[in-house]
C-alpha cells in the first residue's frame, strides 16, 4: 500500500524501433531502441537516467516495463531495481512485450491479441492459460511484422534486379532509400541500425501497394494473413473451445496504419473464428505496461509479470 500511495509511476514501453515512456510529472517520452542482443538493464537504465535528469528534486517512483526480447533467463526484475535504485526506484514490473500489448489492447478480458511493429507477437489468454505465438524474432520468425514486410520488399526488387521475378516499383524505392543494388546486402549488413531500417521500408511497400503496385500489393495481402494466422492460433491453442466468444484484437502501426491490410486481417480472423469478437484496441501498449502492477488476483496473466521492490 505504500508504493501504491506514496511512489510515482513511470511505464516503459521498450521496442525494436523506439522506446516510449510516460513519466509521472514529466508527461511522455521517446527514447532509442532495444537492442535484443545486448543487455536489456543496461539499455533501460540509461534511457531512464537520461529522462528523469530534466526532473528536479528526489523523488519515488514504481517502474513498469513491458520490453521486446525478454527471457525467461533474462527476466530479472531484481537487477532492473538495484541498477536503477539510485534512481529512485522503488518498486519494479517486469513483462515481455506480449504482456503488455495484450493489456493494452484488451485489458484484462480473454482472448488473444497480435502486436505488429518492427517485430510480431501473438498472445492468447485463457481463464487459466497463457500462451504465446511467434515472435521468434527477425532472423527466425515475427511472420507479417514491419521487418518482414520490408525484407519482402527488398528481395522483390532484387529479383525483379536480376529477372527472377515480375518488374514492380520496389525495385526503383529501393535504390532510392538503400543505394545501388549491387551493393545493398554489403552496406545493410553492417548497418548496426539494419532491423529499424529494414522494417521503415515497410511503409514503402505499404505505399507502392496502395498506388497498385501488384508486387507489393501480395506482400501486404500475405502479411496480412500471417498476422490473422498468429492471432488465431493463439486464441486457439490456449482454448479450443470458448465458453464465450473471445475478444480478439490488434496492436502496432503495421495494422493499425494500414487500412488495406488491417480489412484483410480482419475479414480472415472472422472466417476462421466466426463467434470471436473482433474488436478495435481498447489503447496502446504503453497503456497496458501502465497495467502491469493492477492484476487481477488469479488472472493468468499475473504469473507472466515479474515483480521486486526494496524491503
Amino acid at each position: 500500500m505504500y508504493f501504491q500511495l506514496m511512489a510515482q509511476r513511470i511505464a516503459v514501453d521498450g521496442g525494436q524501433s523506439g522506446t516510449r515512456m510516460r513519466i509521472d510529472g514529466l508527461g511522455e517520452v521517446d527514447a532509442g531502441p532495444i537492442y535484443t542482443d545486448r543487455p536489456l538493464v543496461g539499455q533501460l537504465r540509461g534511457y531512464l537516467s537520461t529522462a528523469l535528469a530534466d526532473l528536479s528534486g528526489p523523488a519515488e517512483y514504481e517502474l513498469a516495463v513491458g520490453i521486446s526480447g525478454l527471457t525467461p533467463a533474462n527476466s530479472r526484475p531484481d537487477e532492473l531495481l538495484a541498477a536503477c535504485r539510485e534512481l529512485g526506484i522503488v518498486r519494479v514490473a517486469l513483462a515481455h512485450d506480449s504482456v503488455s500489448a495484450y493489456l493494452g489492447s484488451n485489458g484484462w478480458n480473454f482472448g488473444a491479441v497480435v502486436a505488429a511493429g518492427t517485430g510480431i507477437v501473438g498472445l492468447g489468454v485463457s481463464a487459466d492459460t497463457v500462451g504465446r505465438v511467434d515472435g521468434w524474432g527477425y532472423l527466425f520468425g515475427d511472420a507479417g511484422s514491419a521487418y518482414w514486410i520490408g525484407r519482402a520488399g527488398i528481395a522483390a526488387a532484387l529479383r525483379a534486379f536480376d529477372g527472377r521475378a515480375a518488374a514492380t516499383t520496389l525495385e526503383a524505392l529501393t535504390v532510392q532509400h538503400f543505394g545501388p543494388l549491387p551493393e545493398l546486402y554489403v552496406a545493410v549488413q553492417s548497418d548496426p541500425d539494419r532491423v529499424s531500417k529494414v522494417a521503415a521500408f515497410a511503409v514503402v511497400v505499404a505505399a507502392a501497394a496502395d498506388d497498385g503496385d501488384l508486387v507489393a500489393t501480395q506482400i501486404i495481402d500475405d502479411a496480412a494473413d500471417e498476422l490473422a494466422h498468429t492471432v488465431c492460433t493463439a486464441a486457439r491453442n490456449v482454448a479450443p473451445r470458448w465458453p464465450a466468444p473471445p475478444r480478439i484484437s490488434w496492436t502496432g502501426k503495421v495494422i493499425t496504419g494500414n487500412d488495406a491490410l488491417r480489412a484483410r486481417f480482419v475479414e480472415r480472423v472472422r472466417a476462421s473464428i466466426p463467434d470471436a469478437d473482433v474488436a478495435a484496441p481498447l489503447g496502446s501498449p504503453l497503456d497496458g505496461v501502465a497495467r502491469l502492477f493492477d492484476a487481477p488476483q488469479g488472472h493468468p496473466l499475473g504469473r507472466e509479470i515479474a515483480l521486486a521492490a526494496h524491503r
